[in-house]
């Protein structure tokens, strides 16, 4: 869909130089935003049509283009799964959207401020944001696997298989609080990443890591180092422990764009789109 010049006119109290500027950022829709040029972007701008559903004409999707493959840079635009997934629920809206880059914690103060109208940026459900905005209904609920040594001798990850196991998980994370909880008989150490545990199980200090999926997968499709090890098993999903999920985040009182998104998001996953999406960015089905 092509993207609309919206900063075209001229702006108020600002020299030719900085006017130039504004209108540069606001042109082209994926990009980084210094937070002054957006908002005088935003406030240069007509005020967006309001559809007969309540939902605006155009929406201003804010990501951060920090953690692929969910959101990250091409050279100077933003590209990833949350990016092609928004464009292709905003067409099922019949709505206009542009996406704009913003430091993590300038997403939901801006969000609020009605600097943008929605964040799509790896953003997980949790108490503390509820707290302060809505969300959509979750997208991506990543599963978490353990990795263990080709050599190991055990075959299964449950708490019987892996007692008296030592097991590496980030520090601080929902892996250590899982691993604390339903593992009781197994030694738990921690580390400042997974990465770190990986380390330690290549060396045969720990004899499982656990972590998600994702970064599991990218681990052993791209390090050289991968060929020691395997996924032993997919971890259970416990919400109270792993949360809903990534979602749409959204203000509380836009009730209307939460059902819009809701529904455009169930018929993706419907027919099969959501799908085909998510198989360009991850190697395992999500959902």
């Amino acid at each position: 869909m092509p993207r609309r010049r919206r900063c075209g006119r001229k702006l108020p109290g600002l020299s030719g130089r900085n006017r130039l500027s504004i209108a540069r950022t606001c042109r082209f829709g994926a990009t980084r935003w210094r937070p002054a040029l957006l908002a005088a972007c935003l406030a240069a701008s007509p005020a967006l049509a309001q559809r007969a559903d309540g939902v605006p004409a155009q929406l201003t999707i804010a990501s951060e283009g920090a953690r692929p493959p969910y959101n990250y840079f091409d050279g100077d635009r933003l590209a990833g799964f949350e990016i092609d997934l928004g464009h292709e629920l905003c067409r099922r809206m019949a709505t206009e959207c542009t996406f704009v880059a913003q430091d993590w914690d300038s997403l939901i103060p801006s969000l609020l401020a009605h600097h943008s109208d929605a964040i799509m940026a790896a953003m997980e459900i949790t108490r503390a944001r509820q707290s302060a905005i809505g969300f959509s209904a979750p997208y991506v609920r990543m599963p978490s696997a353990f990795l263990v040594r080709k050599d190991a001798d055990f075959a299964g990850a449950t708490p019987d298989d892996l007692a008296r196991r030592v097991i590496g998980a980030e520090r601080g994370g929902t892996h250590q609080s899982f691993v604390q909880r339903l593992y009781p008989r197994s030694t738990l150490r921690t580390y400042g990443s997974l990465s770190d545990a990986i380390l330690d199980l290549e060396a045969g200090r720990v004899d499982a890591a656990i972590g998600d999926k994702d970064a599991i997968t990218d681990f052993l499709a791209t390090r050289r180092d991968a060929s020691c090890c395997r996924i032993l098993a997919d971890v259970p999903r416990d919400p109270a422990i792993f949360g809903d999920g990534i979602a749409i985040g959204l203000r509380k009182e836009d009730a209307d764009l939460r059902a819009a998104f809701d529904a455009a998001l169930a018929q993706s996953k419907a027919d099969g789109t959501f799908a085909r999406i998510s198989g360009r960015y991850f190697a395992f089905p999500v959902d």
